[in-house]
């Protein structure tokens, strides 16, 4: 399900300035900075979303899953290296953010994997990523799909 507020590059700078998300998630508050994705190949192959996430709260919180109608399995997934150089990806499971502290899902580390796709990812569009807590809070972002070969917002 393709979520179209505006097309084109007036959708881009409308997103991009509001790349922070500010949602209350238990007991802290949830900041989601900077999220971003990539253009998919096609539905076959899991896309991916990227962002930063803060916990400017007092308590610790705990992000136990995801949610999204662009894909019907996303997962948190974690990419590691071995010591001979080959890298592989596994679901990270739950990711604990300690007040005052934020995790980074980029390309290469964590990411958010959109595993069995629903439609094309396509450049320019926009789709919701909502982020599961243990005590029941969610935070809803934006996510803009970006070029193909982006490296992050700032591409």
């Amino acid at each position: 399900m393709k979520t179209h507020t505006f097309t084109g590059k007036l959708a881009a700078l409308l997103t991009f300035g509001a790349l922070s998300v500010p949602a209350l998630a238990g007991p802290g508050d949830v900041v989601v900075e900077n999220a971003w994705s990539r253009a998919s190949i096609g539905v076959n192959r899991p896309g991916a979303a990227y962002m930063t996430i803060r916990n400017t709260g007092d308590e610790p919180v705990t992000l136990i899953g995801l949610t999204t109608p662009l894909a019907m399995m996303p997962e948190i997934h974690e990419t590691t290296t071995n010591a001979k150089g080959v890298s592989s990806m596994s679901p990270a499971g739950e990711i604990a953010i300690a007040p005052g502290e934020s995790v980074a899902l980029e390309p290469g580390g964590l990411h958010a994997m959109l595993m069995r796709l629903q439609e094309l990812m396509t450049e320019g569009d926009t789709f919701t990523l909502t982020l599961l807590f243990d005590d029941g809070g969610e935070v809803t972002v934006e996510v803009p799909i970006l070029g193909i070969a982006a490296r992050g917002p700032e591409d």
